[in-house]
């Protein structure tokens, strides 16, 4: 006999453990479902920290932005926890950058969003310790903050369990049979699942999902490594001293202030080598990827210090960087959740719109650019860019 339950979660990061929350706060029955141990370091939701910022390349993300910090502002007031930390931000345009500020700049203008453009003696004038080449654009946003991972997921799963919500780690999807109006059964080693509809948020194991109804979506997953550095003097890298910051370039690299320890943690974006999440080997440290990382801290925050230790972390990009938040085509009882690796500050806002879109087919959102449909997902010709 299968299971019955309303709805099932499959992916437990970030994005499904939203949904999960948001499900089970409406009163619908859940199980949520992840391939490893809860609160695992195997996919793209542990570690300390990410970004939660307005500023985006397209009016749509910006206004998505202004949801994003609703959000989390909820989970804040649901959980009594305390989970945004405004620091400020700046995006780093060097001159002749590979990814243009005139997006950026018009996509806020459009929506509204307030923020100073600044050149390279402003910005070390007000966070001495920046040291940036002469022609360097930068764009300050006074609300840009730091949103926890690995706490922030624990959060909303709490949420989650709080209103009913049935979590189960080490569960890998077996089987995936969708009955159209009599609903969708989802098979386990522990058994079968029969629901109203499932909600996909696996990240790089996706695939290994929706092959059980045939789909296939187009998708690169790297082995990126964060690193943190130990400042001399820490309290010049202190939020409220030194914002986070992003270098809007090819290498694009990224970066925080001191955050829960006397450290800076800085990356790259999108530079480590393609894998397969099943066959990655040890977490170990990428020499090259920490040397170039390293030059560049060097050259732009001398004072960041020498690096202490690095991490490892999937990325799961779509080939134009863009989002999945829709129902599979030909199966309405099947919700997708993509982050791209960039949907962490969207986390709680994602798992509203999976639930809206699992429970009534539709948003209030426009989540027209998210389709599965759309060129970038459907064209084997499509030209992957991921420098947004």
């Amino acid at each position: 006999m299968a299971e019955p339950v309303d709805y099932v979660v499959v992916g437990l990061g970030a994005l499904g453990s939203a949904a999960a929350w948001q499900l089970a706060r409406r009163g619908h029955s859940v199980v949520g479902l992840d391939r490893f141990a809860l609160g695992h370091d195997r996919g793209a939701s542990h570690e300390t920290s990410r970004i939660l910022r307005h500023s985006y390349h397209t009016p749509g993300y910006v206004e998505l932005t202004l949801e994003a910090y609703a959000d989390w502002a909820d989970l804040e007031e649901s959980s009594g926890e305390s989970l945004v930390t405004t620091t400020g931000g700046l995006d780093l345009f060097p001159p002749d950058p590979a990814i243009s500020p005139s997006d950026y700049l018009a996509s806020m203008d459009e929506v509204g969003i307030a923020y100073d453009v600044l050149d390279a003696d402003e910005v070390t004038r007000r966070w001495p310790a920046f040291r940036l080449p002469e022609g360097t654009l930068a764009l300050h946003q006074a609300d840009a903050a730091i949103v926890p991972a690995a706490r922030g997921t624990a959060a909303m799963q709490a949420q989650a369990r709080r209103h009913g919500a049935d979590l189960r780690g080490e569960q890998p999807v077996l089987g995936l049979v969708d009955h159209g109006g009599a609903g969708v059964e989802v098979g386990t080693a522990s058994g079968t699942v029969r629901c109203r509809g499932v909600v996909v948020t696996a990240d790089a194991w996706t695939n290994d999902v929706l092959r059980h109804l045939d789909v296939d979506v187009p998708l690169e997953v790297t082995w990126e490594q964060v690193t943190y550095f130990s400042p001399a003097e820490a309290a010049r890298f202190a939020p409220g001293t030194m914002p986070l910051w992003i270098w809007m370039d090819d290498p694009s690299f990224y970066g925080f202030p001191t955050y829960g320890e006397q450290t800076v943690k800085a990356a790259q974006d999108c530079g480590g080598p393609s894998i397969d999440p099943d066959d990655r080997g040890a977490d170990v440290v990428d020499a090259a990827m920490l040397e170039r990382l390293s030059t560049f801290m060097g050259e732009v925050l001398p004072g960041s210090g020498a690096p202490v230790r690095s991490k490892r972390c999937l990325y799961t990009l779509t080939p134009d960087r863009d989002f999945v938040l829709a129902p599979v085509p030909g199966h309405d009882g099947v919700v997708v959740g993509l982050g791209a690796a960039h949907g962490f500050k969207f986390a709680p806002t994602f798992g509203r719109l999976l639930a809206d879109l699992v429970t009534t087919g539709s948003s209030a959102t426009d989540l027209t650019a998210f389709r599965m449909d759309r060129p970038a997902l459907t064209d084997p010709d499509y030209a992957a860019n991921w420098l947004v």
